[in-house]
């Protein structure tokens, strides 16, 4: 069973940074895909970036296109997401999945505030 392990969220002030990450001890195979959602309480999950873990090609939702990246490290089994110029409306649960053999698994989020 894959186990994601969520870390680096926290408060930020508008304008600011913070750097998500998403580790696994299991080992990422190049077909994968790992993927960054975050939920707002009472709304639905969006889906906020995705990487192939091969080929590194990305999405971005609209709204982090030019302020969010998200890349990997396929020696430490760990996926980013770093987060430039962070606003209120980024604020939410932020979680990661890994989407490798036909099933995907889900971290347990972390928490974004992005207040003053």
């Amino acid at each position: 069973q894959v186990q994601l392990v969520e870390s680096g969220g926290g408060l930020a002030q508008p304008g600011g940074s913070l750097t998500l990450s998403c580790a696994t001890s299991t080992l990422i195979n190049f077909n994968s895909y790992m993927r960054w959602y975050r939920q707002v309480p009472g709304k639905e999950r969006d889906l906020v970036a995705a990487i192939q873990w091969f080929d590194q090609s990305t999405f971005y939702a609209d709204s982090v296109k030019g302020r969010f990246t998200i890349s990997r490290d396929a020696l430490k089994n760990t996926g980013y997401l770093q987060m430039k110029n962070l606003t209120p409306e980024d604020t939410a649960v932020y979680y990661c999945t890994l989407e490798q053999g036909g099933s995907e698994a889900w971290g347990q989020g972390t928490r974004v505030t992005v207040s003053s």
